[in-house]
């Protein structure tokens, strides 16, 4: 394919997520994996494949366009290759696997012939099959439905019992959970089913534009439980497989939110946490009666962190836990810790038998792969820069390391005692090089990263300066992989600008003492260490020139950006700010509360991050930017942002994106949207004059 531009390759690979291996389950023998993977680095419809290890042989066990060609006629021809598999799950032995394609449920018998699509009521999500592969549980309708593999016997297991009550599905248990949010888990056997209800009754109706803003409401607004307000009734209740049987028991009152559950060979378990997050209670459950008993219980002054795959057991029924223990967070085993100060736990990735799988930073740009048990002690799996991850299953084990030679990084398979097996990836090389310089900044050691211009020489002349960082508490911005966002913050200098990406306090990756100094104020020390590594950077780099800075940021950083031009208009002289929250009552009550506290406890947190507030302090060029159809950042935190400056009467520029969802970058308005954000940043910071000889062209 002839070069093209970053932000339409961007589009073409949605990031450079397409072509990736991803999602492996690897079968109890260890001599298969399944994965998914579309046939090339630009296709939509991701396949489900098998890697025989005995051959090295990849076999094709289900795609998606052959599958719903000829099967539904609005779904024909090229417009089919937008519908792929987005998951899958199997039973224990990984010879049954279902999914959801097109609304539809399918199952897939490993080894024996083409996917079947199995009648059932639509449109399916999440469908399981049970651990002895004769069931299959799916949610539609706000049901749980389970019907046998032969496509007999659909019957709802557990209906709606009114307009806003859904079964099978548990929003908060994604914090704990490895592939996304759970609602419902079979029992070993495959007789009985731990099923969420969730009642949204309470919840308050929240429209996706405010009603002074542009747009209208959508018919139906959406449930969103925003910062002080009531949350979603969650209870558990033990299935079979005629319906419930009973209602699993804690104390609702004191923890309010059920942020995991499961079912393993000891009996179904939860993990309940309160409201104001600095308690977690991980529960065993007595499946006949649904009584509970406290088998692990967590406690912080500040909040209790979530770590995915965490709290578990192990198959002896060892406890898995993480404490959090004079800056280290560390496993523990029956409340042991077993690995060593300053290696940072990120995730537990898998349990086989008393095997743990987990991913630990003792580096805080890189994330490695690392084992234990209690027979082998601890061992670290991986090595050389970059961000594993992985899966192991019978003496298996799938490494997958994403270091900054290519975007999406390699999978390989290793066994005892033969090669390595390499995983293809179709993954686009990228249309441009990086030209990074990794820094270390200030006396708190802020990890940055500095790119400039593929053309620019030293001590050729001053370049005005981007600040592009994200610096919120869910991610880090500066690692050892080589993502889309890096590649974007090149594409920007390359326009022009010294771009610099520094993660400061709060950021995941450097322990919960690090974490936790957000607490109660979201914004100042992330501002400050922002400034501190404007300014440090520029101490070790004279070509920056601080009299021409600008900050873009998107999310968190969206806010975060409004606020420097607001708060520091000595150090900021122009703002791209995209889907902020700018009232932090107007956001997650649950991802909220967790930094701020309850805004009726705490109003002065909430009124300190309020960026509303300040909307009359405005002496710089700003660009506001949200999508009206945003799910996760409700678009009436711009609009009354915008609202605020107008009233104040502070010029502004406004940019609306309808129908634009959270994350607009890698959708057909991403060429418009970066240009008409380098317009805007060009007008206001007055790039270098000989730029236009230097365009943004692609690698040859």
């Amino acid at each position: 394919m002839a070069p093209t531009s970053l932000p339409e390759q961007l589009v073409r690979t949605r990031r450079f997520t397409r072509g990736v291996p991803e999602r492996f389950a690897v079968s109890p023998d260890g001599r298969t994996v399944l994965f998914l993977r579309g046939r090339t680095g630009d296709d939509p419809a991701a396949c489900l494949w098998a890697l025989d290890l005995d051959t090295g042989a990849e076999r094709l066990l289900a795609d998606p366009v052959r599958l719903l060609t000829g099967r539904q006629s609005h779904l024909r021809g090229r417009q089919t290759r937008t519908v792929g598999i987005e998951s899958y799950a199997t039973d224990r032995n990984v010879g049954l696997v279902a999914f959801a394609l097109a609304g539809g449920l399918w199952k897939l018998e490993v080894g024996k012939g083409e996917p079947r699509r199995l009648p059932a009521i639509g449109p399916v999500s999440d469908p399981r099959p049970d651990p002895t592969g004769r069931r299959i549980a799916y949610v539609s309708h706000g049901a749980l439905r389970v019907t046998e593999t032969d496509g007999t016997g659909d019957r709802a297991v557990a209906e709606p019992d009114g307009p806003y009550v859904e079964f099978g599905a548990a929003v908060h248990t994604a914090a704990t959970s490895l592939d996304g949010s759970r609602g419902h888990w079979w029992s070993p056997d495959g007789t009985r089913l731990l099923v969420a209800r969730t009642d949204s009754t309470a919840v308050r109706p929240w429209p996706a534009t405010d009603s002074a803003g542009l747009g209208d409401a959508p018919h139906t607004p959406p449930r969103f439980a925003a910062a002080g307000t009531p949350n979603a009734d969650v209870t558990l209740w033990i299935a079979g497989l005629d319906g419930p049987s009973g209602q699993v028991s804690w104390d609702r009152t004191a923890f309010e939110y059920l942020v995991g559950a499961g079912w393993d060979a000891q009996g179904p378990w939860a993990v309940v946490q309160s409201r104001d997050q600095r308690t977690v209670r991980f529960l065993g459950i007595a499946p006949d009666d649904g009584r509970t008993a406290v088998l692990d219980e967590q406690h912080d002054a500040c909040w209790v962190q979530l770590v995915p795959g965490l709290p578990a057991r192990t198959g002896s029924g060892a406890v898995l836990a993480h404490r959090d223990l004079r800056g280290t967070r560390h496993l523990t085993v029956d409340g042991v810790p077993v690995t060593p100060a300053g290696l940072q736990l990120r995730a537990v990735l898998g349990i086989d038998a008393d095997e743990v799988l987990f991913t630990a930073s003792d580096d805080p740009t890189e994330t490695h792969l690392w084992s234990y048990g209690a027979a082998v002690g601890l061992r670290r799996l991986s090595s050389g820069p970059g961000i594993h991850s992985g899966a192991s299953r019978g003496g298996t084990l799938v490494r997958v390391t994403r270091g900054a030679d290519r975007p999406g990084g390699r999978a390989e398979v290793l066994r005892a005692g033969g090669p390595a097996v390499p995983v293809l990836s179709h993954a686009e090389h990228p249309v441009l090089d990086n030209h990074a310089r990794r820094l270390v900044l200030g006396p708190r050691g802020l990890h940055a990263r500095l790119h400039l211009p593929s053309w620019h020489r030293p001590g050729s002349g001053p370049l005005p300066v981007l600040l592009d960082p994200y610096g919120g508490a869910s991610a880090q911005r500066v690692t050892a992989e080589l993502d889309w966002r890096v590649l974007l913050s090149q594409w920007f200098a390359e326009h022009g600008f010294a771009v610099l990406v520094a993660d400061g306090r709060g950021t995941p990756g450097r322990g919960p003492d690090w974490e936790r100094e957000v607490h109660g104020d979201l914004f100042a020390p992330v501002l400050d260490d922002q400034v501190t590594a404007l300014h440090e950077a520029a101490r070790l780099v004279p070509d920056l020139d601080l009299g021409r800075v600008a900050i873009r940021g998107w999310s968190f950083s969206g806010a975060l950006a409004a606020l420097a031009v607001l708060r520091r208009p000595d150090v900021f002289h122009a703002a791209v700010a995209g889907a902020g929250v700018t009232d932090q009552r107007l956001y997650n009550a649950h991802w909220r509360e967790r930094f701020l506290g309850h805004p009726d406890v705490f109003p002065h947190r909430y009124d300190a991050c309020n960026v509303l507030l300040d909307a009359p302090r405005l002496a710089r060029p700003l660009l506001l930017i949200h999508g009206l159809a945003d799910p996760n950042v409700p678009s009436a935190n711009t609009l009354r942002l915008s609202d605020a400056l107008r009233v104040a009467g502070r010029p502004h520029e406004l940019l609306l994106l309808p129908g634009g969802g959270h994350q607009p970058i890698g959708s057909t308005v991403t060429e418009k949207l970066l240009s008409h954000q380098v317009r805007f940043l060009q007008r206001h910071l007055s790039p270098v004059p000989h730029l236009e000889e230097h365009s943004v062209r692609p690698k040859a």
